[in-house]
């Protein structure tokens, strides 16, 4: 495949569909969902996981934040978010969670030792909840005769969804019940099913590829609070 991949994701949420990979009297969590894709891979080296299980931001400088991220996101050309129903900590700032950092890194070009990092293409992979469904994040709609599908974005931390629908100069269409339908990939941040996603990880990887490569025809956000 080729490239270096960074996982972003929520480690011990277990708000997840069971995996076979995991015992029947253990909760899957989304780590085991990052084991099934590493799987999938041919190179172990491919991958830089993301957040430590209980790792803690809020006790966290800026600078300390910068220096545990810096090295794995500086080397990777893709990162991978995994989306999951309980991933945000509702009691806690965005500010003091590590997938909005993860995500704000892989955005930024940072150049180091004469070298500059290009902007990381993303792929946001939804995961199924523990009812084996998707549409608490991606529902299907009948807005359209070849149907469509709805993006619970606001569910979101703020920097994925301010990478969303942000192509600056959209395809869409009006359909017979007057709602608008974007097409193409109007996102820099696409939104996949799992279950399309690891029964085809090339593919995807290919197509953030393509997106990465029209960086300029999106207005991307890389703040975590944008």
């Amino acid at each position: 495949m080729g490239h270096k991949i960074f996982i972003s994701y929520k480690y011990g949420d277990t708000s997840v569909e069971h995996l076979e990979r995991t015992p029947w009297y253990e909760s899957t969590k989304v780590r085991h969902y990052v084991d099934e894709l590493q799987d999938k891979l041919e190179d172990d080296d491919l991958i830089n996981k993301g957040e430590l299980d209980g790792e803690d931001l809020s006790n966290f400088k800026d600078s300390t934040v910068e220096s545990k991220l810096r090295n794995k996101i500086f080397d990777s050309s893709i990162t991978i978010v995994l989306i999951s129903p309980n991933m945000k900590e509702l009691n806690k700032s965005e500010d003091d969670q590590w997938i909005p950092w993860e995500v704000s890194y892989s955005l930024r070009e940072t150049t180091r030792n004469d070298r500059t990092s290009r902007r990381n293409g993303i792929l946001a992979v939804v995961l199924p909840d523990i009812n084996g469904r998707y549409d608490y994040m991606l529902e299907p709609k009948r807005c359209c005769q070849s149907g469509c599908m709805l993006w619970h974005t606001n569910k979101l931390f703020k920097v994925l969804r301010a990478n969303m629908f942000n192509q600056i100069e959209k395809t869409h269409s009006i359909c017979n019940i007057g709602d608008n339908v974007y097409r193409g990939y109007v996102s820099y941040i696409h939104m996949v099913r799992w279950d399309s996603f690891i029964n085809n990880v090339s593919f995807w990887i290919n197509e953030v590829k393509k997106i990465q490569d029209k960086k300029d025809e999106y207005d991307i956000h890389v703040n975590v609070t944008d």
